[in-house]
């Protein structure tokens, strides 16, 4: 009982410069005000409204407000300084009045200080923010100074306390000269990310940033320290997501010439710069901003008045078939007949086979590029198939709307780029069409597929899934190279896909029947392995999460990080800032609440830090609604659905209700399987009736026993 009750007092020790220490009983329930006041007297210290307390830890020195201080822990070192108000006042007078080494020491200090919500305030109500965007305008500062104050003017405006449309011209051709000079790594770094900032957040500031930025400034900052590389590459995007369709045409005839990528390959790629999350993250946007580009084609569908598709069926038929020169003799009909050995649909007219969208007339436009890039191959793959008998015939042109329908699905083409994601392909940033030399590399697989299946015209459906499948586990070895994505196609035959498939296939057979005993065998265990589902979730949730933060406007911030696990005995939820490779234990995490404490669990849209937002990453928010505590909510953005399946079922779970996400049914499904499965291998060679037998009528009478003697 005296344990509960002084739960609301930590014992710490609490620093000052030029002080003896003082250790101290911390009442949470006192105000900060009375606590500063008990230590200024211990110090004889006057005026205690111009101090606050701050935490002393390497990676946190914000100021104590009430609504950190619950993240005062037994043990905890604290260090009395002047107030935020204070102390942006005393900035602001050397920064106006001081020498220039006080000056210097003042901005330093600043940059420090800036990523402190609470100072940021007071430092911008002050006009602080008015007088850091003044000098960097004037262009006074260099080296050291100079990154200290763009890095100061970032972190001010990081919290979305003031609005980006503040930026002048003037301000924006400074910070974008300093992109297009070579400057200190710091520097760069720092205008990067505002350049970066003003595309994103300022209504015309995207505009002149496009105009004073040419992408080949950009190309230099590629081959700088991966933190300068990180922010040249999320400008690119930035960039791109802007512009229109040409701009964006344009943009990318830079980024895939040769010059550009063989940059990203050697100062990227193969320097291992690109194994931090946010640089993978940054790449992966990049990619799918990219291959974006061919969404166009891949939604237009034929028009019958399109010359150029026209003229390139006609030449698709010319390579083909015309090799000796008499192409102008033949008949119509030789036409017709030509156009159905390169497998369309619609002989007479092969233009509708490309009315379908997506792919559209990025599938002839990829068919078209096979023929005239790699002509020996495309000629070689249409003879070998017009010599077939026409049942084992593989159609060329179906199958390669297929495919490119089939890619384009595979890599998201026409989708937002998630907020979150890591994942992208090295082989794109190889070639400056890597998406037609992927197709060419596929539809030579495919024809090799339909060979080893020996299938026919029926089998086409059975042959694009065994393809799907080939190119999907292909892409999963994230190959560098075409070389290498042919490389694993050519090791993933339809023998090897059919040999995984049942593997996975033996798992779902006939302890998955519907005979009433397996059925009723199912319902008696099925508590019992949701049991099992919760244990694992909640073993989830001890082992803890890290995420990644949101801004109050609901947008991602780089590089920074929060951790959050459930302690051991599912009474309280720890968590607390973190960085990207670190998993901190419930001890070292600032902030806690009961599981008590939580009221509901809110899903998506639902939640408060993604009401009204249009983002592609609120499917995986999720927010622990509050009650009898300061916080109303904690809210969350998951890194992958998996993840927020686990965290929701498991906070379900505390909760005492229902685990309804798809992989608890997914989960239960398996675990079933396998526990039917093993209670039947006694049943092995037994055949299970669909019905119990016939119980037997009723014995005529009851006179019997049995002799134990």
């Amino acid at each position: 009982m005296p344990a509960m009750k002084d739960s609301y007092i930590v014992k710490i020790a609490v620093e000052m410069t030029d002080q003896v220490p003082q250790l101290i009983e911390f009442n949470q329930k006192q105000p900060l005000a009375a606590i500063i006041q008990e230590l200024c007297n211990g110090w004889t210290l006057t005026d205690p409204d111009q101090y606050a307390l701050q935490f002393n830890d390497s990676n946190n020195n914000n100021y104590i407000t009430e609504k950190n201080r619950n993240e005062i822990k037994n043990g905890s070192v604290l260090r009395l300084n002047f107030s935020p108000s204070k102390t942006a006042q005393d900035i602001l007078l050397k920064l106006n009045n001081g020498s220039p080494e006080e000056k210097a020491t003042a901005m330093g200090k600043l940059s420090v200080l800036s990523a402190d919500m609470t100072f940021a305030l007071e430092f911008i109500n002050k006009q602080g923010l008015t007088l850091i965007i003044k000098q960097i305008e004037k262009g006074n500062c260099k080296g050291t100074v100079l990154a200290h104050t763009l890095l100061s003017f970032v972190e001010l405006m990081e919290p979305g306390i003031v609005s980006w449309d503040i930026l002048n011209g003037d301000f924006i051709t400074r910070v974008a000269n300093l992109v297009n000079t070579q400057q200190e790594a710091q520097v760069t770094q720092a205008a990067l990310s505002i350049l970066e900032n003003v595309i994103l957040n300022s209504t015309e500031g995207y505009f002149q940033v496009e105009r004073e930025i040419p992408i080949s400034s950009l190309i230099p900052h590629l081959q700088a320290i991966p933190v300068v590389q990180q922010n040249a590459i999320a400008l690119i995007n930035a960039l791109l997501s802007r512009a229109d369709l040409a701009k964006r045409r344009v943009l990318a005839q830079t980024l895939t010439s040769k010059q550009v990528r063989l940059v990203i390959q050697n100062n990227i790629l193969q320097t291992g710069a690109s194994s931090g999350a946010e640089m993978a993250h940054q790449l992966y946007v990049l990619q799918m901003l990219m291959l974006g580009l061919l969404e166009q084609r891949m939604m237009t569908k034929m028009d019958p008045q399109d010359q150029d598709g026209h003229d390139k069926i006609k030449e698709l038929r010319r390579i083909a078939f015309d090799s000796e020169g008499a192409g102008s003799l033949r008949s119509i009909q030789g036409h017709t007949r030509d156009y159905k050995k390169l497998g369309f649909k619609n002989d007479i007219n092969p233009a509708l086979d490309f009315i379908e969208t997506p792919p559209g007339l990025l599938a002839l436009d990829c068919m078209i590029y096979f023929a005239r890039n790699h002509a020996e191959n495309y000629t070689k793959l249409v003879l070998e198939n017009s010599c077939r008998a026409d049942e084992h015939e593989c159609p060329f042109g179906r199958a390669s709307v297929e495919l490119v329908k089939i890619l384009c699905e595979l890599l998201k083409i026409g989708e937002t780029p998630s907020e979150q994601s890591v994942t992208y392909q090295p082989l794109f940033f190889t070639h400056d069409h890597p998406f037609e030399e992927s197709y060419c590399i596929c539809i030579v697989l495919l024809n090799k597929t339909w060979k080893e299946m020996r299938a026919t015209a029926e089998d086409f459906g059975k042959v694009a899934s065994v393809v799907r499948e080939q190119i999907s586990r292909a892409l999963d070895t994230s190959p560098t190279s075409l070389d290498q994505l042919k490389t694993k196609l050519q090791s993933l035959t339809y023998s090897e896909i059919t040999q995984l498939w049942q593997l996975e296939r033996n798992t779902r057979e006939e302890w998955e029947s519907h005979a009433k005993p397996v059925v009723e065998l199912r319902e008696l265990i099925t508590p019992e392995i949701m049991g099992l589902i919760k244990q694992q979730r909640l073993g989830y949730l001890v082992e803890g999460t890290r995420f990644t933060k949101y801004s109050t406007r609901g947008q991602r911030i780089k590089d920074k990080f929060w951790f959050m696990r459930l302690s051991v005995n599912h009474k309280v939820i720890h968590y607390g800032d973190c960085d990207e490779k670190s998993t901190p234990t419930a001890e070292e995490l600032t902030s806690k609440l009961a599981v008590s404490d939580i009221k509901a669990l809110l899903i998506g849209r639902e939640c408060p830090h993604m009401r009204g937002r249009k983002a592609s990453h609120t499917q995986l928010a999720f927010s622990l609604a509050l009650e009898g505590v300061d916080l109303q909510s904690l809210d969350c953005v998951a890194p992958d659905e998996l993840t927020l399946a686990y965290w929701t079922d498991g906070i379900n779970a505390l909760l005492g209700q229902r685990m309804t996400s798809k992989e608890t049914e997914k989960d239960l499904d398996t675990l079933l399987s396998m526990e039917i499965k093993l209670r039947l291998l006694d049943a092995e060679g037994v055949a299970i009736p669909q019905d119990p037998p016939v119980i037997p009528a009723d014995p005529p009478h009851y006179h019997f026993c049995y002799d134990l003697k």
